[in-house]
């Protein structure tokens, strides 16, 4: 199972690459990396600086949360690091500080996450403290506790968020009975039946070698990062409980759901079934996307909504990648007496990029932009394992830091167009508004038998 991956990025010890001269080709070295007991991980050396990051996952996430305990995986990573072995959680904490290490983990809907950035000097230490929290977690009740209901005045908070709700709906009504429809944080009842031992269970089911990612990059060599990641992996489960996502077919289609919200400005979202990540067509797909929303000022829906008639402070379009569920998405805010006429605005631009595709200045200029952008990515440690942490779950290949650019190049106009024909379908575009919109009905969505 692979998909895009969203991770955190790193706030502290972030460094500017020397290695990366941003006015040429990428120059860089990807090594593969096998440790003496089997573990594979990618790495960048980077001599410039005494640091080292490592970003990697473990398949899973928050799809294999048991029925009725959604948040588990959430509740595990955000409590993880808060007391391991001897250490109880103040102590692990000062460790971490006193030392400038950077230990977090996160829960995705897929994967279950975790970076580590450390100074060289203090490897030793960093890779020990990692291990304790992956295999020695104590989940001691005082840190549990106060981070579940941290988590639960969150979402408290998000009973009150519009723009929460819309997205809430819309994932309800696309995939009822599917972990797709489920909220990745859980709800305040299902995170009052998680227990110290479904906390422990799940990481005894689910971190493992079998399904574990690496990506390293620093000032380390290949035979030493071999060595620490033994290391830092030395007592996971060698194979993860058997799990897989099955399909997901949006369960409706076209529609538009309001959500009656006393608010002044109704937020908007929008979606379709998208294109997948390991579709031949995504990269053609990607250009027209940028084209039509997703390159900010000089996207159309910008041009046309902000610019042209001042109904939103901001608008856009985006592919959103989940691995059984790709969809095009569009959202916006506007106060409620402009909602038709920008929904109708949207809706026509969705409309006419299907038609007519977009035009050869706007494939150029896209290019341009994809191309040129690109290397302003690589501005730290963190973000570039980041890359190479994503590069190998979505199977790009280890040189596809040299290849990118070329294939976007490659999408020719006659490409461009086709796959806008096939990609933008306004019949199928489901609309969730949340506010009080004048001048707009709800609409029933057409359900799509299973």
């Amino acid at each position: 199972m692979k998909s895009s991956v969203k991770l955190g990025i790193v706030t502290v010890l972030s460094i500017l690459l020397s290695f990366y001269n941003l006015s040429s080709a990428f120059a860089v070295d990807i090594t593969e990396v096998t440790s003496p007991g089997g573990i594979k991980a990618w790495l960048i050396e980077d001599r410039s600086n005494p640091i080292i990051s490592m970003k990697f996952a473990f398949s899973g996430g928050s799809s294999v949360d048991p029925d009725g305990k959604e948040g588990l995986a959430n509740l595990v990573a955000a409590t993880i690091d808060e007391g391991a072995g001897n250490l109880d959680s103040q102590t692990f904490q000062a460790e971490l500080n006193d030392l400038s290490i950077s230990l977090g983990f996160n829960a995705g809907r897929e994967f279950f996450s975790g970076e580590l950035v450390t100074l060289k000097k203090n490897k030793v230490k960093a890779f020990e403290l990692l291990n304790l929290s992956l295999t020695a977690p104590r989940f001691d009740s005082e840190p549990v506790e106060r981070i579940r209901t941290q988590i639960s005045l969150v979402l408290e908070q998000r009973l009150d968020d519009p723009g929460y709700k819309a997205q809430s709906t819309l994932r309800d009504l696309y995939y009822p009975n599917h972990v797709y429809g489920r909220p990745n944080d859980g709800t305040l009842a299902s995170l009052k039946n998680i227990t110290v031992l479904d906390m422990k269970n799940y990481l005894n089911e689910n971190i493992s070698r079998d399904n574990l990612t690496v990506a390293v990059v620093g000032d380390i060599d290949a035979v030493e990062l071999g060595q620490f990641l033994d290391q830092a992996f030395e007592g996971i489960i060698q194979k993860a409980k058997p799990f897989r996502v099955p399909g997901a077919k949006p369960a409706i289609k076209g529609g538009t759901i309001i959500l009656d919200e006393d608010i002044p400005q109704s937020e908007v979202l929008m979606a379709q079934p998208g294109i997948s990540r390991d579709d031949p067509d995504y990269y053609a797909a990607f250009i027209v996307n940028h084209v039509l929303g997703g390159g900010s000022f000089s996207s159309r829906l910008y041009q046309e909504v902000r610019e042209k008639r001042g109904l939103a402070y901001s608008v856009g379009s985006y592919l959103s990648l989940l691995d059984q569920a790709p969809l095009l998405m569009a959202s916006v805010a506007t106060q409620n007496e402009r909602v038709a006429e920008t929904i109708r605005i949207m809706k026509e631009q969705w409309s006419l990029m299907a038609e007519e595709g977009p035009s050869e200045q706007e494939l150029n200029d896209a290019k341009t932009y994809l191309t040129g952008s690109f290397p302003l990515s690589f501005t730290s440690t963190g973000r570039v394992a980041n890359i190479l942490l994503a590069m190998q779950l979505n199977d790009l290949g280890i040189d596809y830091l040299d290849q990118r650019n070329e294939y976007l190049e490659a999408v020719s106009l006659a490409d461009a167009k086709r796959v806008a024909k096939r990609l933008f379908d306004t019949d199928a575009l489901t609309v969730v508004i949340a506010g009080r919109p004048e001048g707009i009905e709800q609409q029933t969505p057409l359900s799509i038998a299973p």
